[in-house]
């Protein structure tokens, strides 16, 4: 438990719930905070800034650097796969229904997501009202980034954005459904994310290349900053950038991919 950081919040006065406000995190990340977890660097600059102390006050264990020995070893490896379809199917599940506290997937279409099961967005549902956060976040089909990578896949932009489109329509029930977002992003995506709490599965992007062609890599969080909180990262930071999916602006095109 990190004392230091309860013992700030009592004296300034300022509940968790507020703290998570002013950093753009759930109420549940601060609650870890407290819990001893190491926040990202940008989030403890700005809990030190709001809270008037010295970062290294609230966290004096020096943190390992990217690129030197010993950094990345609070991620654990857990397996690598040369591709998508090589993930057991039963691994996308467990995970999925195991969540407890978030659920987040970064992807251009992420076709496969539901066509390998079709109860997932039934099950999305599940967690989210077992009080599990499901953020989904797919490219948007009217935007730059996707003509880009149609054509650099040599299936046209017209294609993806229809694929993306056709994916959509299995979401349309959690647009209803309290802890469920569905966003819209427009960024060159470099790695499809799927997170599951403390697991994440990270699909890495090679140029001109399918995503689902690609390697996959099985990370659990330990502790401290590494590989898994850089792609965590990299998730909230499309996420904070992309513009919520409504079937009043996407209705039309996506009931001609039924």
């Amino acid at each position: 438990m990190n004392e230091r950081l309860h013992s700030v919040l009592a004296q300034r006065g300022v509940p968790p719930e507020s703290l998570a406000e002013v950093c753009e995190v759930d109420p549940k990340t601060v609650g870890r905070w407290l819990g001893g977890r190491l926040p990202h660097p940008r989030h403890r600059f700005r809990v030190a800034q709001h809270l008037r102390v010295e970062e290294s006050f609230l966290w004096p264990t020096p943190q390992p650097v990217m690129g030197k020995p010993g950094a990345g070893l609070d991620t654990k490896l857990v397996g690598t796969y040369p591709n998508r379809a090589s993930v057991p199917r039963d691994t996308w599940i467990s995970l999925l229904q195991q969540a407890r506290d978030e659920i987040g997937v970064l992807v251009f279409s992420g076709t496969f997501f539901a066509q390998s099961n079709p109860h997932v967005a039934k099950m999305l549902a599940e967690r989210a009202a077992a009080g599990v956060r499901v953020r989904l976040c797919f490219g948007d089909s009217n935007g730059q980034a996707v003509a880009i990578r149609g054509r650099e896949e040599g299936i046209g932009g017209d294609t993806l954005a229809a694929k993306i489109r056709a994916s959509l329509t299995y979401y349309r029930p959690l647009l209803s459904e309290a802890g469920c977002e569905v966003r819209l992003h427009d960024t060159t995506l470099y790695t499809s994310l799927f997170r599951y709490d403390d697991n994440l599965l990270a699909n890495p992007h090679i140029w001109g290349q399918p995503a689902s062609a690609n390697p996959v890599l099985h990370l659990k969080r330990a502790d401290a900053t590494g590989w898994f909180d850089n792609y965590a990262q990299s998730f909230e930071d499309v996420w904070a950038s992309a513009r919520p999916w409504t079937l009043s602006q996407e209705g039309t095109t996506a009931h001609g991919q039924d």
